[in-house]
């Protein structure tokens, strides 16, 4: 498994270091980087510390490392890097890449739940708090309990605390029981539930409209605040159920929703859902963890509500100049607004000036970025404008045509471009005094666009 875990700055320091097995102590590889003033060559290659092959091969490397994994003489380095911050798994046995990805990613949500961003500064004054979190998550090199909320019951910010039989009792049963995302005792004033459905949708769409591919990837994020142990009950639009509900003709949330439904393509849980019964009744059952979390992702290609139409007109005027018209459409309902809309319409590489016309927001050529950066604050449902541009070229001895790199665009919209709806949001807590109508729900749908382009 795990044989052990580094953690450097950006210029190749340890700050963090934990051996779990002897074999990752030296790594011996050929070209090594060798100063000829500081020792003579050796006969043979050189030993190296694994501290020190990770640090010459990846962080100082003449070419920018691209790979997550990189292997040195038999021996794989898994990093992942944070701002500045390099986290790197070191192993020479033949380790299960996504296990060992998935664990770095959970240390680094564990460090950002525990003192904030993951800076050298943080690092360096919550080292023992780190090495503290290291000996429960990892045992001789086998990940063991991740969770946060786990791990903040016993493992407090000045570290661990003498416990009473009651709390160590209840530690016990919460690491070794089935949900160990959860404490038992937990209460709040006011029990409220927030849920957050954001998608990214992505186009390419060609100059004369035809949609050559697009999907949309979807995250629901809740903020649960809910007292005891609740279980909750989430449904949404999803074309299966639906059709199971419309056959059977017994629920009335199926004729409500009618054909409004969605077809997901494939989705993943968080650990607190039972999957059993989404399988079984295409229902998410689950005890939410306290806090933020995400609980599923999502993705769909088909009947995806696309919120703009981007209709370019270039036209070619001799060699030395170029005029470009592009009209922007949405299409979405006319009570909703899209926010932070921006349109980068591509211009050629001997551009040498640039006059626009817009009928709303600001345009700018940006000679650095080679593209014309038009902005819009707001802009309603079912509504139109248009851009207009002169473009002076400079003559060139190159007779490559221009490539017309597509026309991107970023915006965020109020409404799921899936589709997607939640039918109900239930909380069920059988042991306290409060039902499912003294929850105060919120529900949030957000759109974004992905890589949204339209060639031209």
């Amino acid at each position: 498994m795990i044989g052990g875990l580094f953690i450097y700055n950006h210029k190749g320091e340890v700050l963090i270091s934990r051996v779990y097995r002897d074999d990752i102590g030296y790594v011996q590889w050929e070209g090594s980087i060798r100063s000829s003033s500081s020792y003579l060559s050796p006969p043979s290659p050189p030993r190296r510390n694994a501290v020190d092959a990770f640090r010459v091969n990846v962080i100082h490397a003449r070419q920018q490392v691209r790979s997550p994994v990189t292997n040195i003489a038999r021996t794989s380095f898994f990093h992942v890097k944070r701002s500045n911050i390099w986290l790197a798994a070191v192993t020479k046995q033949n380790v299960n890449a996504a296990m060992v990805f998935e664990f770095l990613y959970k240390m680094c949500d564990v460090m950002s739940a525990y003192f904030g961003k993951i800076s050298e500064e943080n690092i360096k004054n919550n080292f023992v708090l780190i090495y503290e979190l290291l000996d429960e998550i990892l045992d001789f090199g086998y990940p063991q309990n991740s969770e946060t909320g786990a791990l903040k019951t016993f493992i407090t910010q000045q570290g661990i605390k003498g416990q009473t039989k009651e709390e160590q009792s209840q530690i016990t049963s919460q690491v070794t029981g089935q949900i160990g995302w959860r404490r038992e005792g937990i209460k709040y004033r006011r029990n409220e539930l927030f849920l957050d459905v954001l998608e990214s949708v992505n186009l390419l769409m060609s100059p004369q409209g035809q949609v050559l591919s697009a999907h949309v990837s979807g995250r629901v994020v809740m903020k649960s605040y809910l007292s005891g142990m609740p279980e909750c009950k989430f449904g949404m639009n999803d074309k299966i159920v639906i059709d199971k509900a419309g056959k059977g003709g017994t629920t009335d949330e199926a004729v409500k929703s009618g054909k409004q439904s969605i077809a997901i393509d494939d989705c993943t849980f968080h650990q607190c859902v039972r999957l059993s019964k989404f399988d079984s009744e295409r229902s998410i059952s689950f005890i939410p963890p306290d806090g933020e979390y995400e609980l599923m992702r999502y993705r769909t290609t088909k009947d995806i509500i696309l919120p703009f139409r981007v209709i370019p007109l270039v036209r070619e005027v001799g060699r030395t100049k170029l005029e470009v018209k592009v009209v922007i459409k949405s299409n979405f309902k006319p009570s909703l607004l899209a926010q932070k809309i921006e349109v980068r319409i591509p211009t050629p590489l001997n551009t040498s000036g640039v006059q626009v016309i817009c009928m709303k927001g600001k345009a700018k050529y940006k000679a650095s970025e080679n593209a014309i950066v038009w902005k819009i604050k707001r802009m309603a449902g079912m509504k139109e404008s248009q851009i207009s541009a002169e473009i002076e070229l400079l003559p060139t001895n190159d007779k490559k045509k221009w490539a017309r790199p597509p026309i991107s665009m970023n915006f965020e919209v109020p409404f799921a471009p899936s589709g997607l709806k939640v039918r109900y949001l239930k909380v069920f807590e059988s042991k306290l005094n409060y039902s499912d109508h003294d929850v105060i729900k919120w529900v949030r749908y957000i759109g974004r666009s992905g890589i949204y382009e339209t060639r031209c």
